[in-house]
């Protein structure tokens, strides 16, 4: 069962990061400077979130599809641990998906444990579809996830594409516990355009897209990272990781800016970091 979406979120989809050496405090007591370590704690978040997205929307795409017969080889996303339960009721469709008490791993080297439950309407046929899905003990990478997600989907032409294609405008409204127990919160919408690899749902690796918007990043002690998508962040399925090949983000933190800026195309997770005139490289899986 493979979609031809995939959010992001993508949280996937924003990346709320930025560096600087600095140890500045605002007149609260919080830190004005953005660390390496707020980047990769922001980076697992966005792992988090584009993972589940892709979950809820291969669930859509699955049971669309679920008569279809495709010209070639299928490659899913969902692992094949993965047991998915489906309900029809009152012309809603209920996909219960179950990772297991001790997990599965996707294919891009994450884990994921407890059960996602995924709900549509039966009506494919719609110009317009709601994708919504919860959590029960639901766990990425050892982080725990609680809340709600909403991602409309539309085919239509936009200015970065103009050939009738998915677009998906996701509300996103999680909580995050890591497993030391700081919770953090995530804020935003993002629309994500898929612009290749529709035609052909059977084949998740082919798709790629681009992804605009905005939202907020809150840390335990309190502060709060806004970001904003400047230049269109592209993902490609193909690199099976969590990070826009290309794309800029603008971010400030209690007054302090910066940029990253996510490279010319390459398939890794480095990123480029520039704040008060300075550039700096940082990975963002470590």
């Amino acid at each position: 069962m493979k979609t031809k979406i995939f959010f992001i979120g993508t949280l996937a989809a924003l990346s709320f990061f930025v560096s600087c050496n600095s140890d500045e405090k605002t007149n609260d007591g919080s830190s004005a400077a953005i660390t390496k370590d707020e980047i990769i704690t922001n980076s697992k978040i966005d792992a988090s979130i584009d993972d589940v997205t892709n979950i809820a929307e291969d669930q859509f795409s699955a049971q669309q599809n679920v008569t279809a017969k495709p010209s070639g080889v299928v490659k899913n996303f969902l692992p094949s641990c993965a047991t998915i339960t489906t309900v029809l009721t009152n012309n809603t469709w209920t996909r219960t998906v179950d990772f297991g008490a001790e997990g599965c791993t996707l294919g891009n080297g994450n884990t994921v444990k407890g059960k996602m439950i995924v709900s549509f309407s039966n009506d494919f046929a719609s110009s317009t579809q709601t994708i919504s899905y919860t959590f029960d003990g639901f766990y990425h990478n050892g982080k725990k996830l609680q809340g709600s997600k909403s991602i409309v989907r539309t085919v239509k032409t936009t200015d970065l594409l103009a050939t009738a294609h998915p677009v998906f405008t996701a509300a996103i409204d999680l909580t995050i516990t890591f497993d030391d127990g700081g919770v953090y919160t995530r804020k935003g919408t993002l629309v994500k355009e898929q612009v290749e690899g529709f035609d052909t749902w059977f084949n998740w690796d082919d798709n790629a897209y681009l992804v605009t918007g905005s939202g907020t990043t809150t840390f335990p002690n309190g502060d709060t990272f806004s970001a904003e998508i400047t230049t269109p962040l592209q993902f490609k399925a193909s690199c099976k990781k969590s990070y826009p090949v290309k794309g800029v983000v603008s971010v400030t933190k209690n007054g302090a800016t910066a940029v990253i800026d996510y490279g010319n195309g390459d398939c890794d997770s480095l990123a480029t970091i520039t704040k008060d005139g300075v550039t700096e490289e940082v990975d963002l899986k470590k």
